[in-house]
């Protein structure tokens, strides 16, 4: 007898588009997308979009942008909830055949008095009309369709992360599957889909945990496989408090903004909640080969900016330096610099002597400021009254010496400063200061010989005469 092949292994992440990819869905669609590469299997994503009213066309463009920008990238097209609906109806119309499900009457006030009532008997809200039949007349009324759930068992939902999960049935309410318009309700509409896409694991936050337990019952109803279940705890912020806005940036997009790059939003955000031994850097070949979601943590995972600057700063430090120069460049573009010509040229020369102290790129666009600005620039207080007549004297002789040179490489630079400054049989101490405020434009710079071959031989002879004679 051949044993049959193991499912493969398909997850999805369903955000509703009602407003930013925020950084905890981020985490979720990572970890979904990992699990699913760690296994050969598939990465889905859905937008649960059935709330008409609340989703917008805006919010769908931001929750793409945001997972494109990441790298997540779905193994199959893109399924949206909404248009599902008919299929939705007919799961709800075989619950309904199969006696799991009910028309039910009741008004609002009857349903608040009757939740009322069953409060003060110890369960759930529970309808007159779950075990009515009603006639044609009555189901021209206006009406829901409830789940008949059953009435006091013990439903234990296995969990990937959180173990064995118990829920008393009493506790739950007939849960509504069809609103009075038609429409599906969310519980309803998610067992269906993810059934229908063959998801075989459902990763997301722990506060869905509850929704677990609805949507095994759901599941079981229509004598349908339930999925793995595995419930992540949400991200907090670095005081242990739930995330929110007074902790700074929520969305993916701010990341972007602020300067991060993608690969490293992947290796900090894969060790929220998650680890493989000690190891805080890692690319994404060993993220696929080490990640399982039996070793995803309990405990809630902090935002710690700290750590995720250090990571970012490695990513930085090792990416392409071409690469570098266009987002440095794209940068300075949206900080009101002008881009001449020479920009990127400059960029060029410059990323690579300065990169190892950025840890964003916008920190990074910051460090080229002073290769970028066009001289004679004007000198501080500071350094004007470093120009005595000694000075002015030395920086000619320097001015010359320069005229020399036949190399414009960082070393080069710094073995003739040496020279110069020997020949002049003083300390580099006695020059560098005022050297450094005559040619940095004022913005903070590299070591001398970096920054003379950041800026080049042009723009040095430029500030360095238009220094002298201020």
């Amino acid at each position: 007898m051949t044993q049959s092949k193991p499912q493969a292994v398909v997850t999805r992440f369903a955000p509703s588009p009602t407003g930013y990819l925020h950084i905890g869905g981020a985490r979720t669609a990572l970890f979904n997308w990992l699990y699913a590469r760690h296994t050969g299997g598939k990465f889905l994503i859905r937008i649960e979009d059935t709330d008409r009213e609340r989703s917008t066309r805006a919010a769908v463009d931001a929750i793409f942008e945001g997972l494109d920008w990441l790298g997540l990238k779905p193994d199959d097209t893109v399924v949206f909830q909404h248009a599902r609906e008919g299929r939705h109806k007919q799961a709800v119309a075989e619950l309904v055949a199969k006696g799991r499900a009910y028309a039910c009457f009741m008004t609002q006030e009857e349903t608040e008095i009757a939740r009322e009532e069953a409060r003060e008997a110890g369960h759930a809200l529970r309808s007159p009309w779950r075990d009515r039949t009603p006639t044609d007349a009555e189901l021209e009324q206006p009406h829901v369709i409830r789940f008949k759930g059953p009435l006091a068992d013990t439903l234990v939902v296995p969990d990937a992360v959180q173990g064995d999960v118990t829920f008393n049935t009493k506790d739950m309410d007939d849960l509504i599957l069809l609103r009075t318009d038609g429409t599906p309700t969310y519980n309803l509409a998610v067992v269906v889909d993810d059934h229908d896409m063959g998801i075989t694991h459902v990763i997301r936050g722990d506060d869905h945990l509850n929704n677990a337990a609805r949507q095994s019952l759901i599941y079981m109803a229509l004598d349908w496989p339930v999925p793995t279940f595995a419930h992540i705890p949400l991200i907090h912020g670095p005081d242990g408090a739930k995330l929110s806005k007074r902790h700074g940036a929520q969305a993916v997009g701010d990341y972007q903004g602020l300067g991060y790059l993608p690969e490293a939003m992947r290796n900090y955000l894969a060790r929220l909640g998650w680890s493989h031994g000690d190891d805080e850097i890692f690319d994404d070949e060993q993220a696929i080969e080490w990640f399982d979601i039996a070793d995803i943590n309990r405990a809630p995972a902090r935002l710690d900016f700290a750590k995720l600057g250090s990571v970012n700063a490695h990513w930085i430090r090792v990416a392409d330096d071409q690469r570098l120069v266009d987002l440095v460049a794209a940068e300075l573009t949206a900080t009101g610099h002008a881009e001449t010509p020479q920009t990127r040229e400059i960029l060029s020369r410059t990323i690579p002597l300065v990169k190892e102290r950025a840890q964003t790129i916008v920190q990074l666009a910051e460090a080229v400021h002073f290769a970028v600005a066009k001289g004679p620039v004007p000198l501080d207080e500071k350094t004007k009254k470093l120009l005595t007549e000694e000075t002015i004297s030395r920086l000619n002789r320097l001015h010359e010496n320069v005229l020399s040179w036949n190399d414009w490489s960082a070393e080069y630079i710094d073995g003739q400063l040496k020279n110069f400054v020997e020949n002049e049989g003083i300390g580099f101490g006695k020059i560098g200061p005022v050297l450094r405020g005559i040619l940095s434009a004022g913005h903070p710079a590299p070591d001398i010989s970096k920054l003379l071959a950041s800026i080049g031989r042009e723009e040095t002879l430029v500030r360095l005469t238009g220094g002298l004679f201020i």
